[in-house]
Order: C-alpha cells, then structure tokens, then sequence
C-alpha cells in the first residue's frame, strides 16, 4: 500500500504552465501523467513513485482568464538529484492539456532540505540571542556585585571587653589578631 505523499521530500520541482484555452486542474494532471507514462519505464513512472511515496502529491494552482490558463505546478520529490532532474526534463515535454496547446517550464529545483535547514538556523540564532539576554546579567547587576566587594564587613563585639571582630569570630577555627576596629573592617 502506498502513500499519496512523500514523507520526506528532498526537493520540489516548481514549473510554471500556460495553456491556450480553459482547463481544469484534474485535465492538467491527467495530462501530466498520461504525456510521461512510459518514457523511461516504471523506475521513474509518476504513477509508480507516487505509490511507493518516492514523489508525492502534485500541486497545481491554475487560473483561467480570457481563454487562456496559467498556473504553477509543484512536484515534491524524495529521488536523488538525477532522476528528480529527468521528472522535471519530462515534466517540460507536456505540450498538451486536452485539446489545447500548453507549456511547461521548469523554473527551479527547490533544495527542501536547503530550506529547512535555513529555518534551523535562524530559529537557532533566536534561541541563542534569548537565552544569552536570559541568562547574561545586566551591566547594572554587574556593577552593583562588584562594589559589594568593597562592602564593609560587619563588626560585631567580642568578649567581656566588647573587643571589634569580624562576624564568624566565635565560630571559626582560627583568627587574626589586629590592632583596632579599622584594621577589622579592612
């Protein structure tokens, strides 16, 4: 069982087609399919890689004005770059669209992955710049950590002389003997 849609396109074919005359998007398919069938046998047959998902589902986008159609065909592909070029080559020798006279030309071979991986990149550039503001602090932040180095430690009294001591004098293991209360504060 097959599917109707590539699951992981690597590339679209983007033509655009002019008929002379008004047609329907199901006259433009058919006579896609039915003007390539058999050119180079079932390995690259529309009907074939549809089913086993290699191409998926064709995009026609058409408009009719003053009995002529013009439109976009657009044709996803999961084929290496070779035989993805020879459906477009095929695609271009439709001449035919019911009766009327038609053209085909291809205009590009989209990259899908080219353009995925640009989405990737820049969604990545915008995590980055929000989480570099989230999580790099402010220059204010900054400064204000600085100067409270300079902060004065506090002074607490010491002993039954109330002597000037640093606030851990009780519980640390060792001390600093010095000569007043400006010496402790530094």
């Amino acid at each position: 069982m097959g599917s109707s849609q590539a699951p992981t396109p690597k590339y679209v074919i983007r033509a655009r087609i002019e008929v002379d005359g008004v047609v329907e998007k199901p006259d433009v398919i058919g006579a896609i399919f039915g003007q390539t069938e058999g050119l180079f046998g079932p390995e690259l047959d529309l009907r074939e890689l549809q089913k086993t998902g290699r191409v998926g589902r064709i995009g026609i986008e058409i408009e009719s004005k003053q009995n002529k159609t013009t439109g976009t065909v657009d044709i996803p592909s999961s084929l290496d770059r070779s035989s993805t070029a020879i459906i477009a080559a095929a695609l271009e020798s439709v001449d035919r669209v019911g009766p009327c006279a038609a053209r085909v030309v291809v205009d590009k071979i989209e990259d899908a992955r080219e353009t995925k991986r640009q989405e990737i990149v820049l969604r990545a550039k915008q995590i980055l710049k929000d989480w570099t503001v989230e999580s790099m602090p402010g220059t204010e932040e900054v400064v204000k950590e600085v100067f409270g180095a300079l902060k004065p430690a506090d002074v607490v009294s010491y002993g039954p002389e109330n002597l000037p001591a640093g606030p851990e004098a009780e519980s640390s293991t060792s001390i600093i003997i010095v000569e007043g209360r400006a010496d402790v504060i530094n």
